[in-house]
């Protein structure tokens, strides 16, 4: 059995959030959710992020056992509270009269799964009924939808030091920038993974002493305060790719990756996040962007890109709660009402344009 946990395979909610039900076949490769604001997209990552980071471990020894229920239970409980922000771990069960109960269940690849629940008076416990036959080996990466680099110097001291109302993603996120470049036989994958997006940004991302990032370009370098914030989410990759952090059978969960870029960064972006796939690394992205759907569709309908894994959902907002519609293709998550509108928009342009 290999020790590496490939990717996550199942996952299955009972009221979390606004989810009543709700059961998820991914791939491993790309894994794209689309819908309304409020239809929980982004719970859904955060959710999969809290379970990856509480149930790995970078200690080659320890990565060897299985998790004990009491560990478990207590990483899970502390992560579930640092990556949402509920008032209490109770506030996450779906809204309904009465006492109700959220019940969690993650299938990885090679049979290791995670199952666990709390109810709606949970401050902080979390009732473990499966454990993981090992933990898992390779840390997730949580990006949102702004960038981070201008931030990273000094965030996670203060962050540590003093109380903040950011999500714990911040932290995580800010000290994995802020990792030293990784050296050694992965070299040469990173070079090239490295080379579009450096292309794309025209420059390369470098950090001084102190830990502030800065672009160098041609004309010079150029203070990441001063880049425009498309191109420092792409810086943002391109530093994690150079650290080692998105390479060889990883996780990455991008939520709204199409905030504040323009056609053409997106298209960079679309780009970047299929070879990310294509190099081992499970992507979850959440987006209401019909470019965003649309380019990746094209490309993986590519010769470049025809092999790679992929899987979509559409949430659609129900009175019984979210319901997940799941495909292998656009074709499949039904009509998004924000998607459909920017369509008509541009069917009521041409019309406008031919009168």
């Amino acid at each position: 059995m290999s020790k590496t946990v490939n990717s996550i395979k199942k996952l299955e909610f009972k009221n979390l959030t606004v989810f009543s039900e709700a059961h998820f076949e991914f791939s491993n490769g790309l894994n794209l959710f689309a819908g309304e604001n409020g239809s929980g997209k982004t719970h859904i990552l955060k959710a999969c992020y809290a379970i990856v980071d509480s149930c790995t471990s970078l200690d080659p020894q320890i990565a060897e056992t299985q998790p004990k229920k009491g560990e478990l239970a207590s990483s899970v409980a502390k992560k579930l509270v640092g990556v949402f922000r509920p008032d209490q771990l109770g506030r996450l069960v779906r809204r309904q009269p009465g006492r109700n109960r959220c019940e969690i269940k993650c299938h990885f690849t090679l049979l290791r799964q995670i199952h666990f629940s709390f109810n709606t008076t949970s401050k902080t416990e979390v009732s473990i009924d499966r454990c993981p036959l090992r933990w898992v080996e390779k840390r997730a990466v949580y990006l949102p939808p702004r960038e981070l680099l201008t931030i990273s110097p000094g965030f996670v001291s203060l962050y540590e030091n003093t109380h903040l109302e950011f999500e714990e993603t911040y932290r995580d996120t800010c000290l994995l920038l802020g990792a030293p470049l990784a050296k050694g036989p992965r070299e040469t994958r990173i070079r090239e993974l490295l080379e579009p997006i450096e292309e794309a940004m025209g420059g390369k991302v470098e950090s001084d002493a102190t830990g502030r990032f800065s672009l160098r370009t041609k004309a010079g370098s150029m203070e990441m305060h001063l880049v425009a914030e498309g191109l420092r989410k792409l810086a943002m990759v391109a530093r994690l790719i150079a650290t080692g952090q998105l390479i060889d059978k990883g996780f990455l969960f991008w939520d709204e990756p199409e905030a504040n870029l323009n056609p053409k960064v997106i298209k960079s972006v679309a780009k970047t996040i299929l070879h990310l796939c294509r190099n081992g690394i499970q992507v979850f992205v959440a987006t209401h962007s019909l470019f965003l759907m649309r380019e990746l569709d094209i490309l993986l309908q590519s010769n470049e890109f025809r092999d790679t894994p992929s899987r979509f959902f559409g949430l659609h907002t129900t009175k019984n709660g979210v319901e997940v519609k799941q495909g292998d293709s656009i074709d499949d998550i039904g009509e998004i009402t924000a998607l459909q509108e920017e369509l008509s928009q541009s069917d009521r342009y041409l019309e406008s344009e031919a009168n």
